[in-house]
Order: structure tokens, then sequence, then C-alpha cells
């Protein structure tokens, strides 16, 4: 039998890979039921909810991810929160009925805000999240910056959330938006780490997809110039049929990290954009080299 060995390229992106997170909707019970047949016990599934979605359904969906042993991360997100009895209810019912011990945390992106709360600064600081026995909470970053906010004001915006949960004595790690080029992770990386930020960062990156579909939600999402170089892909006639893998994205980020530990870049998040399955075998086919 013979015996296949892995290169050094291999075995980096094999070891970036292991304990990858993904994100669903609770809606999704196809990439919910995926998630417990092909994720690893234990591992961190992300739960954003649509406008059309109930309490009842992301507890729903919550519960079931936990079912399978997997650990559910909730989206909470300001804006679409009324007032501070509403964030009461939903961290008591998603703790006590599903077991959560762990969210991301985010402003979102209405115009307006549905009540109280604008920013995922004034949730943390409301003590509800340590509260309810909450303990980890992920906070967004954008490696290509955000259409509507400086710079400037993006990083600071970090700084006082992590000043604020580290008051708060919660756990935290970094998630990004997703891109589809290696460098603006790592320039913001290494911009964070020059300023004193050590919190463990997590890349996030577009799943398997269509072309056409990567797009679309690039699109929704304000990803910048590296949009730009997908749409501008030599092969695109052809790959808006096959469609993309984030394979060689993801071997640049393995290897820069493998080079330089200093990054601290914590793992693989997934936006799946409805198909898990798709995610989930890939990951798998790497890890195992």
């Amino acid at each position: 039998m013979a015996v296949t060995t892995m290169t050094t390229q291999e075995t980096a992106l094999s070891k970036f890979l292991t304990g990858y997170t993904a994100e669903v909707t609770s809606g999704d019970s196809k990439s919910i039921k995926a998630a417990g047949e092909k994720m690893a016990p234990g591992s961190e599934v992300f739960v954003a909810s649509l406008p059309k979605n109930t309490l009842d359904d992301l507890v729903g969906a919550i519960t079931k991810l936990s079912e399978s042993g997997l650990n559910a991360v909730p989206h909470i997100v300001a804006r679409n929160i009324e007032n501070y009895e509403t964030l009461d209810n939903l961290l008591g019912r998603l703790v006590r009925e599903a077991g959560v011990d762990r969210a991301l945390v985010l402003g979102g992106d209405r115009d307006e805000a549905v009540g109280d709360y604008s920013s995922s600064l004034e949730l943390i600081e409301t003590g509800l999240f340590e509260k309810h026995g909450i303990r980890k909470i992920y906070i967004g970053s954008y490696p290509e910056g955000h259409a509507r906010i400086p710079d400037d004001i993006l990083e600071q915006a970090i700084k006082d959330k992590l000043a604020a949960a580290e008051k708060a004595g919660l756990e935290v790690e970094l998630v990004t938006q997703f891109c589809f080029d290696a460098q603006p992770f790592i320039d913001m990386t290494r911009r964070f780490r020059a300023q004193g930020i050590t919190t463990p960062l997590r890349v996030g990156v577009a799943g398997p997809a269509k072309t056409l579909t990567l797009i679309k939600y690039a699109m929704a999402c304000g990803v910048g110039p590296s949009l730009r170089a997908l749409k501008e892909r030599e092969n695109m006639a052809k790959s808006m049929l096959s469609g993309e893998t984030p394979e060689a994205l993801l071997n640049e980020l393995a290897q820069a990290n493998a080079d330089d530990p200093s990054l601290g870049l914590s793992g693989v998040h997934f936006f799946t954009f409805g198909s898990l399955i798709k995610s989930a075998d890939f990951a798998g086919q790497h890890m195992a080299g």
C-alpha cells in the first residue's frame, strides 16, 4: 500500500484548517444537519438570523447543533435589539434553552437601529453577557476596511471593545469579514500586533461556491478591492461555471502564519452561503492531506 507524504505546504494548510468554524443561518436546516454529520465534535458553528427568522427559530437551530455535539455561536446584533430587556431575554433563552456560552457581537448593517443600541460596544458594556454565563465573545474586523467607517475609527472601536470585554472578564477572539486576497489579512494583523493588540484573529474566507454567488454576497457585504480582482480573472467564463475554492488563498495565509507565528492567526472561519457541505468537504479533504 502506497504511503502518501504531505508536503510542507499541505502540512501548513492542514494545521491551519484544524478547528475551523463555519457560518449558517437559523433557517438553513440542510446546513445545520450537515454540520452535525461532517464537523468534528466541539466545533463552533456561527448562527445568523435573517429578518424572517424568529427567536424560536434561532433557539431551535442552536438546540439541534448542541444535540449534535457542536458549539453554536449566535450572532447578537446591536441594531436589531430594542432595549435592555430584549437583550436580557434573548441571552437568557439562548443560555437556558440551548446551552449557549459564546456569541459573535456585531453592530449590524441597518441604517437605523430599531432600539437603544447602535454598536457592539454598547452591548458588551451592558454586563448581560457575563450575567448570563457567556464566557467568550467574537468581535468582527475588516481586512479591507468598512464602506461607512474610516479605518482609524474602526481600529479604535476594536480597542474599546477589547478593553470592555477584558473588564467584563470575557474571553475574546477577532473574526474577520471575508475577502479574496491574503495581503489585506496579513497587513491588518501586523498593524494590530504593532499596536499591541495580541488577541487571536480568525480569518474569514468564502467557502467553495460559484463565482456569481461569491460576487453577489461580496457586493452585499461590502468586500473591497479583492472583489475587483475576482471579477477580473482571465478565466472568468470558465470560473462562472466551475466555481471557486479558497485553496490558494488559504495556502498563502497558512504559510504566512507558519513563517511568522507572531501573526497569531488562530484559524479559519468559512462563510458558507447556504452550502456548509461544500466548505466541510473542502476542509476535510485538505486536513486529511
